[in-house]
């Protein structure tokens, strides 16, 4: 009966983390720049680290970058809403590398 809830926030929050990437996917498909995005991304960071904010826990969530944290590691990223921005950085390059593969197949 304890293991359920658990299990439940667990997906809840995973889902939650897996609808960030989609955003992510969308997001660079509709400016067409993948890399824009991630170069965002990477500035929100470094500025969440530079600046420090009193944020309450409750409303952390609601921040593209988290303020109360600048890394997610081990279990406390499982706990997380949203995927680290090495990771959503990570995605979204590998989306332009797809492109530039795409683009040189039609060329050739």
């Amino acid at each position: 009966m304890i293991v359920a809830p658990i299990a439940a926030t667990l997906i809840q929050l995973a889902v939650s983390r897996s609808r960030e990437f989609e955003a992510d996917h969308d997001g660079a498909e509709i400016v067409r720049d993948p890399e824009a995005l991630a170069s965002a991304l990477q500035k929100l960071e470094m500025g969440s680290r530079r600046v420090t904010m009193d944020v309450p826990q409750s409303t952390a969530h609601m921040y593209i970058v988290n303020p109360l944290k600048a890394f997610h590691e081990g279990l406390d990223s499982m706990f997380s809403t949203h995927p680290p921005i090495t990771e959503r950085v990570k995605r979204l390059r590998g989306i332009m590398g797809q492109r530039s593969t795409a683009l040189m197949a039609e060329k050739a």
